[in-house]
Parts: structure tokens; sequence; C-alpha cells
């Protein structure tokens, strides 16, 4: 699990993907998000604005689980 380090009370899904190097560009989220299956707390999340808090986990099959630290 990697853990990735926010300095805010929360981040969005969108903005974590880019921060933990899944994406390259936030333009590239909404298509990440239709070819890929994304879990946050073992719930499926479609939503690029979901926001994350600090202990959140964000599972995404074949690429990693990462955990928001704040």
């Amino acid at each position: 699990m990697k853990h990735i380090q926010i300095s805010t009370e929360y981040i969005t899904l969108g903005q974590f993907l880019k921060l933990a190097d899944v994406i390259d560009t936030g333009g590239a989220v909404k298509w990440f998000l239709q070819e890929y299956e994304v879990y946050v707390n073992k719930e499926p999340e479609n939503r690029r604005g979901r926001k994350l808090y600090t202990n959140d986990i964000v599972e995404i099959p074949g690429i990693g689980i990462f955990q928001v630290q704040g």
C-alpha cells in the first residue's frame, strides 16, 4: 500500500489520482474513471469530485492500493 500525503482537509479523487502519479493530467481523469474500476473504501466510485479524507483507501485493481495521509 502506498501512502499519499495531503496538506488539506480533503482532496478530490481526480486530484488524488494525479498526486499519486496514476494519471499525468487532470484532463485524463474522466477517461480513466470510465476505463478502470476504482474503489474508495471498498465501494465502487466513478465521480472525480468525490472527496477523500485522511485514512481513506483508494484501490485500483492492477495498479495499486493507496491510502490518504493527512
